[in-house]
């Protein structure tokens, strides 16, 4: 395919103009997240356990659309775009079961109970024992999901996993040391669901029921306390409805924190269903989606684009919405962000460091010292960075990931000093970075300091650099921690991870290394034959996935690989199909999701990119837009 200048220009005009578009009336962005059968399925259940005749009409709103979007195997996957699996299908049976609709929908019942047998057998314990294999160890959605099905009568209780509920009773900053079975965001499903699962099986060790009677009270007041204003714990449907229906389920008189947080939790769910009756994943990841668009334009040097989302006061509502205090939930310091500017958001350091690289796009002057300082605390002794907690890294998700590695690292670059360092010469020079004013007096005699000198930087740099080289793969490729494709073995992505990744050692001037040669030799060497990207080799070409791998092979091989993968975006944009969201992400422990923003924004990223040596971005004449 011919791709001309004008009409590379001309998809990049189009792909900008609809991005823009997508701003609310406050000047951010918003996006929308998929719907979720997954979601769907714990809405109904915990909207039938508070309270079936209230909410009967949106219960059987919920259950109608579930018989309506039943994938042709009998099976049901997170999203209307994916694979069917296990876990949302044991969901949306117990789902049915639990409100009684089995009656209404035989044929449904009848073609899950087909798919179930030929998966995972017909006994609740073989059904039971998939489940638990597919998290192994990681009980953070293994336990919710057999408590469902438990509830419905589907699996009895010695199925179900007892959780340490009364480990919440323990201080914040103990809670990495406690070895839970369930990942740090995880804490108010460890709290409903232990003590859903201590009330209806109790242990046969006297002692410990007796710590978990006295634990009861105040795990709970723990649970009310981190409860957001929104009701929605992580602003998240299924952990919500995890939480509601396990206090729900249990009959006793409720103590005020108890049933503050049912009240607060249905107030959520009622809240947060679909015109359809249908309910999403996530409220919605506006911060997120709102630092990936400024970061799209910034990409493409657009300061026309920037200058119409009207820059201060895109600065202006991100500082706002930057932590000012210690969060109740994580226990993580102030001065970060998190992925929505709803209080159910936690801050963590993927959406800190969008914000940092955000306000340099932006223009913004005054160094964001706190935000900085922030980032740089939350490393890990591995030299990584995890999403939320520093050293927790037993469970998955918990995990110092090489796509948070990389974007931390971009946004200390973003800010660093310019003067000249002869190993990384367009980082850091020799002046000190201070974090705060001098210490002071007092500081001075304690021999404490706020300043992040040259030597600390390099040696943050260093770490993370470190850390990535050991996490690259044979290949050359990395694999990312919370994304990835159903259409690959493992459900890994590491044509995402590998493009993230090779982002930084393009912003850190690295581009000669071996890792980034290795890096960049694999990307190429997985370039499907229409010129797209998938999630790895062989899958098939998606908006986003090709969209990442050519805005870094942009700058780090140029030549015919990147032409054609332009040309398939051009020709994407032309057709509208660069609107299409693929099923790329991960939520609450491997459940899949798709935000309608993300095309669109990996597009304008780059395709701006690829124009931004071009003085001016006025469509040519007499070239269509598509």
């Amino acid at each position: 395919m011919t791709l001309s200048p004008d009409r590379l220009r001309a998809a990049y005009l189009t792909a900008r103009d609809a991005l823009l578009a997508e701003r609310v009336p406050a000047g951010h962005w918003v996006g929308e997240l998929s719907t979720s059968a997954l979601s769907t399925a714990t809405a109904v259940m915990a909207l039938h356990l508070v309270n079936p005749f209230e909410h009967r009409n949106r219960i059987d709103r919920g259950v109608r659309w579930l018989a309506d979007h039943q994938n042709p195997d009998g099976g049901w996957g997170d999203t209307l775009k994916s694979l069917t699996n296990i876990s949302t299908t044991m969901l949306c049976r117990a789902a049915l079961a639990l409100t009684g609709a089995e009656k209404e929908y035989p044929g449904v019942v009848e073609k899950v109970e087909e798919y179930l047998t030929g998966v995972a057998g017909r006994t609740p314990a073989r059904r039971a024992e998939a489940i638990r294999r597919r998290y192994g160890k990681d009980r953070t959605f293994s336990v919710p999901i057999l408590m469902s099905c438990a509830l419905a009568n589907l699996v009895p209780w010695n199925e179900v996993p007892r959780l340490p509920f009364e480990a919440a009773c323990l201080p914040q900053s103990w809670y990495r040391f406690a070895r839970l079975p369930v990942v740090s965001y995880a804490l108010p499903a460890l709290i409903a669901i232990g003590q859903c699962v201590h009330a209806h099986r109790r242990s046969r060790n006297l002692l410990r029921n007796v710590i978990r009677w006295m634990a009861q009270g105040l795990s709970l007041k723990v649970l009310r306390r981190i409860q957001p204003t929104t009701g929605g714990y992580l602003e998240a449907t299924p952990l919500t409805s995890f939480v509601t229906m396990a206090l729900a389920s249990i009959r006793r008189r409720r103590s005020v924190p108890e049933q503050q947080v049912i009240e607060e939790g249905v107030r959520f769910i009622v809240e947060s269903v679909r015109p359809d009756g249908s309910w999403p994943i996530d409220t919605n990841l506006s911060i997120w989606v709102s630092t990936l668009s400024i970061n799209a334009f910034g990409a493409a040097a657009d300061s026309q684009a920037i200058q119409e989302c009207n820059g201060p006061l895109l600065i202006k509502w991100l500082l706002d919405q930057q932590t000012k205090r210690r969060h109740p939930y994580t226990g993580a310091a102030p001065w970060a962000w998190g992925w929505s500017d709803l209080s159910g958001s936690v801050p963590d350091c993927d959406d800190t460091p969008g914000a940092i690289l955000a306000l340099a796009s932006l223009g913004y002057q005054t160094y964001p010292w706190r935000a900085v300082k922030w980032v740089v605390n939350l490393q890990n002794r591995d030299g990584g960075w995890p999403t939320f907690c520093r050293g927790w890294g037993v469970l998955p998700f918990d995990r110092s990931g090489a796509d948070l590695t990389a974007h931390a690292l971009r946004s200390l670059a973003a800010w660093a000093n310019k003067q000249p360092d002869p190993e990384f010469p367009e980082l850091f020079g020799w002046a000190p970075m201070w974090f705060g004013t001098p210490p002071g007096f007092f500081g001075a005699i304690l021999g404490y300091t706020d300043r992040l000198t040259w030597r600390t930087h390099h040696r943050v740099l260093k770490r993370g650099l470190a850390y990535l080289t050991r996490q690259q793969r044979r290949d050359g490729s990395w694999l990312p921690l919370w994304f990835g494709n159903q259409h690959a073995p493992d459900d890994i992505n590491p044509v995402y991870g590998t493009s993230r990744v090779l982002a930084s050692y393009r912003d850190l001037g690295l581009k000669e290394s071996p890792e980034c040669q290795r890096g960049v030799a694999y990307l190429l060497s997985v370039q499907n034959a229409d010129g797209g990207w998938g999630g790895a080799k062989e899958c098939p070409s998606s908006v986003e996935e090709t969209a990442l791998a050519v805005e870094v092979l942009i700058d780090l091989a140029p030549g015919e690989a990147v032409e054609r993968g332009l040309a398939w975006l051009v020709e994407v944009v032309e057709s509208g199909r660069f609107r299409e969201p693929s099923p790329i992400g991960f939520y609450f422990a491997k459940l899949w999701y798709f935000e309608r923003l993300y095309p669109l924004i990996f597009t304008v990223a780059a395709l701006g990119r690829a124009t931004r040596g071009e003085r001016s971005l006025q469509r040519p004449q007499g070239v269509a837009l598509g």
